[in-house]
């Protein structure tokens, strides 16, 4: 045992890291040990039936979301991500967070940091993402240290510091709701993407996983890109060819119909392939179904560009220096990838 670690990071690590070892069965479709297999099962009925209560969680969104934390959530991992934190035995606050529900356990990333910090978790879920986490912070539960230690709410009563995630329009509420408590708010967030004029086929491909997993629902997925003047849009369209079945999701076709619809009416230029429009555009936030883009004239002028935008933007993807994500891994970060580049652990330390 780590002396360094208290006792109720280490019942985190440990559970946490079961956790992971049973989203790999799921993922892999493996067999769990006799003490998994109930929960196993259980899991697989959630997810089987999860579309039912949101469209977009479908089966192949949700075991990519799992999949993801399969490959983060094991013990070694979690012992070197809590040790360069140096915890020790941390006076226990309650702490609220408020979670997201775009896409599959997005709130997730926010509980595991408070327990691992050793406070009280006080979560309210979302109700498009209620049953999936209600599942994860049940089988937490089952380890007696983190017991008493999670506990899922309908208010934000009697917290000592609060994580919320949210629309711009949320997060004025939490900040005046919230006045007097430390706190972490999140807004409205998106990626982008930098595309140079030798940028590989491979490369173009993988950027379709940044763009389409989770339907672009997610703040990490990539809503606008950025091209050197004259490049071929031919090479995106042929590159993203296989994810051409996303539009026979029913609310993504919807959503791809009506935003065609309404350009059309408009007269709005854009080009289409029958399940991405592609449209030049100067704002970074593009809606389901749509891609933005636009020529940018050197690497310096874009470089400003994004750190005046930085509050808006999660990631940018590509191989440019400024860049902080390859192509294709977008939607799978690591732990220490924290949203908004606030380093939830530190503001957890420090309370």
């Amino acid at each position: 045992m780590n002396s360094s670690i208290s006792s109720s990071s280490l019942a985190s690590i440990q559970q946490l890291s079961l956790l992971g070892e049973m989203f790999g069965h799921f993922v892999n479709d493996t067999s769990a040990s006799e003490e998994m297999h109930q929960d196993l099962l259980a899991l697989i009925e959630i997810v089987q039936d999860l579309h039912h209560h949101n469209p977009w969680f479908t089966k192949s969104s949700v075991t990519f979301a799992l999949d993801a934390w399969s490959k983060v959530l094991n013990y070694e991992e979690l012992l070197k991500w809590v040790e360069a934190y140096a915890l020790g035995n941390s006076v226990d606050k309650k702490v609220g967070v408020i979670m997201a529900g775009n896409i599959p356990l997005v709130g997730f990333h926010d509980a595991i940091c408070v327990l691992i910090c050793g406070h009280v978790l006080n979560a309210k879920l979302s109700s498009k993402d209620d049953q999936l986490m209600r599942f994860v912070l049940k089988y937490l539960k089952k380890d007696s240290v983190l017991n008493d230690r999670i506990n899922i709410v309908d208010n934000m009563r009697e917290i000592d510091a609060l994580i919320a995630t949210g629309s711009d329009n949320s997060a004025r509420y939490f900040e005046h709701y919230f006045k007097n408590q430390k706190k972490i708010i999140r807004k409205n967030r998106t990626s982008v993407a930098v595309i140079e004029k030798d940028i590989s086929d491979a490369d173009l491909k993988n950027l379709g996983n940044d763009v389409f997993t989770h339907f672009g629902l997610g703040c990490r997925n990539v809503t606008k890109i950025y091209l050197p003047k004259g490049f071929d849009l031919d090479r995106i369209f042929g590159a993203f060819y296989d994810f051409r079945d996303i539009v026979h999701h029913n609310k993504y076709g919807n959503n791809y119909d009506y935003n065609k619809a309404v350009y059309l009416l408009n007269n709005i230029e854009l080009i289409e392939n029958g399940f991405l429009l592609l449209k030049e555009d100067k704002s970074i936030h593009s809606p389901i179904g749509v891609l933005y883009y636009e020529y940018y004239q050197s690497m310096d002028k874009l470089e400003l560009n994004f750190k005046m935008m930085r509050d808006k933007i999660q990631c940018i993807v590509g191989e440019t220096s400024f860049a902080d994500t390859d192509f294709g891994k977008s939607q799978q970060p690591s732990l220490t990838d924290y949203a908004d580049g606030v380093d939830t652990m530190t503001f957890l330390k420090e309370l």
